[in-house]
This record gives C-alpha cells, sequence and structure tokens, in this order.
C-alpha cells in the first residue's frame, strides 16, 4: 500500500511496485483513505507513506501500530529530520526523497519476499 498526496510518485511508485513484488499494489491519496481501507477488513502486507502532506504518515502509522504492532510501516519524507523520527516513533525504514527506484526495491526486498 502506498500513500502520497503526489499523484504523480504514488503511480511512479505503484508501477515499480507492482513490478517488484508481482503483487497488486494499492494507492491512496490520504491517510484517512489508507486507514477506512484497513478498517473494513482489508488487509495490507506493508504501508509505505508519505509524511509531508497533512495528516501525514505519523498518526497514519500510530493508528495501524496499535491495531498490528507487526504491520511494516516505511516512512518517506523529503526532509532529512523525518528519519530519525521514524526511527523513534516505531516505522520500520525509511525512504528518503528523492529516491532511486533501485533504492525502493531493496528496501521493500528486506520485507517482502515471494
Amino acid at each position: 500500500m502506498v500513500v502520497d498526496d503526489d499523484s504523480e510518485i504514488r503511480e511512479l511508485m505503484v508501477n515499480a511496485l507492482s513490478y517488484c513484488v508481482n503483487r497488486e499494489v494499492l494507492a491512496f491519496e490520504t491517510g484517512d483513505l489508507a486507514w477506512q481501507y484497513l478498517q473494513d477488513d482489508n488487509d495490507a502486507d506493508m504501508v509505505i507513506c508519505d509524511v509531508d502532506m497533512d495528516r501525514g504518515g505519523f498518526e497514519l502509522m500510530a493508528k495501524i501500530k496499535h491495531q498490528s504492532p507487526d504491520k511494516i510501516f516505511i516512512i518517506m519524507s523529503g526532509q532529512g529530520e523525518n528519519e530519525k523520527k521514524a526511527e523513534l516513533t516505531g516505522a520500520d525504514a525509511f525512504l528518503g526523497k528523492p529516491f532511486a527506484i533501485n533504492d525502493l526495491f531493496n528496501l521493500v526486498q528486506c520485507y517482502i519476499v515471494d
């Protein structure tokens, strides 16, 4: 699952990840929409979420980790100071923007193995 308010980044990540993990990759524009999807008895192997948006990734991560502590949650941000905050608040990994597609592939493959 990808959560990002930037439609171009969402589309790029969905296309790249669909190829990388050979699975359906869902995308949401807001944390609220992603949370609602998960509350409707749906699941996701992992969540990759931007934090540089209104009601961003840290809020979504807190809700998801409270409900499912083992859920893989990757924080994405263009602001380097969010890396430490991601680590301190329970993110499984941090992906700094801008990133190379290979960095995304390598990170996801650490957690998702067919």
